[in-house]
């Protein structure tokens, strides 16, 4: 079921980049049979940002929100220690992502599809408001 806050008026003027599960070997859970080896999580992570802070006249990397930069803080991330749960991760993921400037809210959503063999995945998703001026106007719009 697709989060209603995607579909926020505060939004409206936003781009939509995204990166769709990428693969990494992490050292997460809090099982003992997750705790002896690294295991493999899909992110997956939408990033809004409006769209008059991410258009380059020049057709330059520099002046939009670089991929690449958020794809490499988030295996840095994962590599950086062990996770007990999906849920401290995805928070940590969040911060990396909105201390970016420009980006206005975040959805991430992570996997973990090999720590049980009779279901495909088991994950947690999340949607992060960049600051809370922002927070509380989006939740005014709801009431």
């Amino acid at each position: 079921m697709q989060n209603p806050t995607l579909n926020a008026p505060l939004l409206s003027d936003c781009r939509k980049i995204f990166l769709r599960e990428l693969s990494l070997d992490a050292s997460i859970g809090f099982h003992d049979f997750e705790k002896k080896t690294r295991q493999r999580i899909l992110i997956s992570i939408d990033l809004f940002v409006p769209i008059l802070s991410s258009t380059s006249d020049r057709d330059d990397v520099q002046d939009v929100v670089d991929y690449d930069f958020v794809r490499n803080a988030i295996a840095a991330l994962t590599q950086s220690r062990h996770f007990n749960l999906q849920e401290t991760l995805i928070d940590e993921i969040c911060t990396v992502c909105l201390s970016q400037p420009g980006i206005r809210a975040v959805r991430v959503e992570t996997q973990k599809p090999d720590v049980y063999p009779d279901c495909k995945t088991v994950g947690i998703e999340v949607f992060r408001w960049a600051n809370a001026q922002v927070q509380r106007s989006a939740q005014s719009l709801k009431a």
